[in-house]
């Protein structure tokens, strides 16, 4: 009895097996080797052999025990023999200690492995992730992709090699969840394979979900990874539409696991965004990019390549809504709103190409919008604020109402500013373009300093003029002796209506005028009181 507990075995700091030295060293060399070692030693005797490392860890040894205990053999099947034929690799279980050997049985069954089911070869290259570098080293992992890529396409209507990127620019999709992706055929394909193309983008939906895809969101990146180099498409050399496909819906589906870990995922991150932009904007829609730029934001993306994706997206903002730029950001920022100026630069550098304008006011009306959505945000800053309100030329917009009245929300949400940071942030606004209900609301506003309101009325009253003016035949940069030579003349001509407004604003600059006196009357003596007392 005692014969059958004389070896003990660590296994990489998990699990102790005891066992019987003369049965495993009879089909293993290195537990053979080991042993002799250990008895060399001068350690206390029966502290066992200790393995790290192990593939597959005390499972895995589990399996060789019993396979050396059942006198060489053991029922194989998909779900056990990764761990058996890394296990034989490692304990060196070849015919030169057995002729009986595992090694041999393990090779034997996968043999046969391009007649295993779709769900077997999953669950073998599942089971290869607990002994991925033997499984990598002995060529095992290799052998399970092969027969994976032969299943797929034994059972889709168009191999993966043939599908590459759209030669021409036609309207994309837009839907966030098909990621703006449409079927293409590369202009070198070869003639006996054009036809099934056709037929191909005839039928399927250019967003439809490979029937593959869902079933490999099972195996981890590494398996991934391997499996993208094993089609020469991992990093830079992805140039296969189907391919960048199943990696944004492998990086989705892995995103929402529970126990996701980002690490791991970057290269595969990489690996999309480079066919993504190959593909550009002839297979992807600005909402769809921005799904892309959401999703791999967070899994250890390059700066390459989110430098690379910004500029595809920036150059197609007009494209955007606002809910597509509401991005979350980080630090305690509601959002993103570094993100938007990048996008915003882009599109703006884009002026000396040919930007038509109908495109920048676009982008302008876009631009007012998010500025009213982020302003109540109380941490966001001064800085940050002008930086949006100022990304984008005076032509983008033809009113400046939107803006004014994001500026009345950032102020209301940010009642500590100083006098200096209120000041700043009204140069933002062009007061000539401001409508004149914003303009009397700008007047009556006590949160603006009155300094900016006698400006902003000033303005408005220049407008209202020139457009008198205009309206009498006269040149609006006449000189103002002519004007005043003119007035009685004017006033007569002018419709009512204008006139009104005309004195309605006079009225409005006079109190504005009146209040910045008070003010300064009121600094004066207060300064005279200060200087008493020193």
């Amino acid at each position: 009895m005692k014969d059958l507990c004389d070896l003990k075995v660590h296994i990489n700091g998990q699990h102790t097996f005891l066992l019987h030295q003369r049965i495993l060293c009879s089909f293993s060399g290195r537990l053979k080797k080991m042993v002799k070692q250990e008895r060399k030693r001068s350690q206390p005797k029966g502290s066992g052999l200790k393995i790290t490392e192990f593939p597959g860890g005390p499972e895995g040894f589990e399996l060789i025990s019993r396979f050396c205990y059942s006198n060489g053999r053991i029922p194989m099947s998909p779900a056990n023999v990764s761990l058996l034929h890394c296990g034989a690799i490692f304990l060196e279980m070849t015919e030169e200690f057995s002729t009986c050997n595992l090694l041999r049985q393990t090779e034997t069954f996968l043999d046969g492995l391009f007649y295993w089911t779709w769900g077997d070869i999953l669950t073998a290259l599942k089971i290869c992730e607990t002994c991925l570098p033997i499984a990598d080293s002995s060529g095992l992992l290799l052998k399970l992709i092969a027969s994976l890529l032969a299943k797929i396409s034994a059972n889709s209507e168009v191999p993966l090699t043939v599908a590459t990127q759209l030669p021409s620019s036609s309207s994309s999709c837009s839907s966030p969840d098909t990621s703006g992706f449409r079927c293409s055929s590369s202009t070198k394909t070869p003639e006996t394979i054009k036809p099934l193309l056709l037929r191909i983008e005839t039928i399927k939906p250019c967003f439809a979900k490979e029937w593959w895809f869902d079933d490999l969101t099972i195996l981890g990146p590494n398996i991934i990874e391997k499996f993208m180099r094993n089609l020469e498409a991992y990093g830079t050399d992805n140039k296969n539409l189907i391919l960048t496909r199943f990696l944004l819906h492998y990086l989705k589906a892995a995103a929402k696991k529970p126990s996701f870990d980002k690490l791991g995922y970057g290269g595969l991150a990489d690996t999309a965004i480079y066919g993504v932009v190959l593909m550009g904007r002839s297979a992807f829609s600005c909402r769809g990019l921005l799904w892309v730029l959401r999703l791999v934001s967070g899994l250890g993306l390059s700066k390459e390549c989110r430098c690379k994706l910004e500029r595809l997206i920036g150059l197609m903002l007009d494209q955007a809504t606002l809910d597509d730029l509401l991005v979350s950001g980080y630090d305690g920022v509601v959002y993103d709103v570094n993100l938007v100026l990048r996008l915003v630069r882009v599109f703006v550098s884009e002026r000396e190409g040919g930007l038509s304008l109908q495109r920048m006011k676009k982008v302008g009306r876009l631009v007012d919008k998010y500025l009213g959505e982020i302003s109540p945000d109380p941490s966001l800053k001064v800085s940050r604020f002008l930086g949006v309100a100022e990304s984008l030329p005076d032509s983008a917009r033809d009113c400046f109402d939107g803006v004014y009245r994001a500026l009345d929300i950032y102020l209301e949400s940010h009642p500590k500013l100083t006098s200096e940071e209120c000041m700043r942030l009204c140069q933002c606004l062009n007061y000539e373009k401001l409508t004149l209900e914003a303009c009397k609301d700008l007047a009556k506003n006590r949160r603006i300093p009155p300094g900016v309101a006698v400006q902003a009325l000033a303005a408005q009253q220049s407008k209202l003029r020139i457009k008198s003016y205009i309206a009498d035949g006269l040149d609006p940069a006449a000189t103002p002796r002519l004007a005043r030579c003119t007035a009685g003349a004017e006033a007569e001509r002018i419709s009512p209506e204008l006139l009104d407004e005309k004195e309605k604003l006079k009225l409005n600059l006079q109190r504005m005028q009146n209040r910045v006196m008070e003010l300064e009357k009121v600094c004066r003596e207060m300064k005279g009181q200060m200087s008493k007392m020193d």
